[in-house]
C-alpha cells in the first residue's frame, strides 16, 4: 500500500496531474525530490545556501520538516512563483503523500520497495540499479499509458514521459506515430511540388537558459518522428581553424578558393581532427528541432510549422 515517485520534476504542466492521479489510487506515496534542483534544473533551494546549511546533496537526506527548518518557504521558483513542495502536498488524498528530498536512488528503498521512477533522462540506468539492489516493482513513467483502452490515449514508446497539462482533469500525451505521420506529409508534398523536403515533429528543444539555468528537455527526445534525409550529424570542417593557420599570407581570393576546395574536399568522418575542432556533431534532428522550438514555441504563436531553408548549404555551395 505504500510506493516511491522518485526524482519526478518540478512543473505543473509536466507532472502535478500525473501525481493527482496516483494519489487518487489511495496508496500511500513518498515523493522523492532531487535536490538542489531537479534534473532538468528547477531549484528548490539556493545552492549558496545549501552548502551553508554543511548539507552533502551526495548523501543527506532531508524530511520535509528537516527541509523546513532549513530554509524555512522562503525560495520560490524564479519563474512560476511556485512553492513545489506545498504544491505536491496539497494533491494528497487523505494526506497520503509525503514529500522527502535526497539525491542518493537507493534511498527510495528505505521507505518502500516499489517504486516509480519519474525521472526523464537517466530512467533506464535507475530502474536497473533499483532491480539489482533489492527493488521489488520498480517501473518508469514510460510504462504507464502503453496500451490503448477504452478510453483515452496511449503512447507504446514513451508512456506519460512528456506529457502536458490539457485540462483540469486531462493529459496530453507525448505524439506516437510521428515516423508515419512524417513520411505521410514528405509524400504528399513530393506529389504536389515534386521536391523531396525533409520533415521532423519536434517537442521540447535541448538548449539550456543562461539566465534560469534551466534545460528546456523535459520531454524525452527531441524530435519523436522524422525522414531518413535527418539521420546523422553534421561533418563540418573549422573555417576559422583553416582560416588562421592553413590560409595566413594568402590573397582573398586564394584563400577563398583553397578553403571551398577543402569544404567540398573533406573526407566523411572528421571526428577527432584538427580541422574540425569546436564543431560539437550533435544529431541533426537535436539541432534543428531545438531550432525549431525557440522559434515557436509552444505560446500564442500557436506551435506552427517551421519552414527551414539552406541548413545543408555550406562556404562552397553554388
Amino acid at each position: 500500500d505504500h510506493f516511491v515517485v522518485l526524482f519526478p520534476i518540478l512543473s505543473r504542466n509536466r507532472f502535478s496531474h500525473i501525481l493527482k492521479g496516483l494519489a487518487m489510487s489511495g496508496r500511500q506515496i513518498t515523493v522523492m525530490l532531487s535536490y538542489p534542483s531537479d534534473e532538468v534544473g528547477n531549484h528548490l533551494m539556493d545552492l549558496d545556501a545549501m552548502y551553508k546549511a554543511n548539507l552533502n546533496p551526495h548523501t543527506d537526506v532531508l524530511s520535509r520538516q528537516e527541509f523546513r527548518k532549513l530554509f524555512g518557504y522562503t525560495f520560490k521558483h524564479p519563474f512560476t512563483g511556485l512553492d513545489y513542495i506545498d504544491l505536491y502536498m496539497d494533491l494528497a488524498v487523505d494526506n497520503n503523500i509525503e514529500v522527502v528530498l535526497a539525491n542518493d536512488p537507493l534511498a527510495a528503498l528505505s521507505y518502500s520497495k516499489d517504486v516509480l521512477v519519474a525521472t526523464i533522462h537517466d530512467r533506464k540506468h535507475l530502474k536497473n540499479l533499483l532491480l539489482n539492489n533489492g527493488g521489488n516493482t520498480i517501473i518508469g513513467l514510460d510504462e504507464l499509458a502503453t496500451k490503448q483502452g477504452k478510453s483515452g490515449g496511449y503512447n507504446p514508446e514513451f508512456g506519460l514521459l512528456g506529457s502536458n497539462l490539457a485540462g483540469n482533469n486531462r493529459l496530453k500525451l507525448f505524439p506516437r506515430d510521428a515516423e508515419q505521420f512524417c513520411y505521410a506529409v514528405q509524400k504528399k508534398l513530393f506529389e504536389k511540388t515534386g521536391k523531396t523536403v525533409e520533415v521532423l515533429v519536434y517537442g521540447d528543444g535541448a538548449f539550456k537558459d543562461p539566465v534560469g539555468k534551466i534545460w528546456e528537455l523535459a520531454d524525452p527526445v527531441v524530435a519523436p518522428g522524422f525522414t531518413a534525409g535527418l539521420m546523422g550529424t553534421p561533418n563540418e570542417i573549422k573555417m576559422k581553424y583553416i582560416a588562421d593557420n592553413e590560409l595566413v599570407g594568402l590573397s582573398q581570393e586564394e584563400a577563398q578558393r583553397q578553403l571551398k576546395q577543402k569544404i567540398s574536399q573533406k573526407g566523411t568522418n572528421l571526428l577527432g581532427q584538427n580541422a574540425s575542432l569546436g564543431t560539437t556533431p550533435r544529431q541533426l534532428t537535436d539541432l534543428l528541432g531545438t531550432l525549431c522550438d525557440l522559434m515557436s514555441g509552444s505560446g500564442d504563436k500557436g506551435t506552427p510549422i517551421i519552414h527551414i531553408q539552406g541548413y545543408f548549404d555550406n562556404y562552397a555551395s553554388e
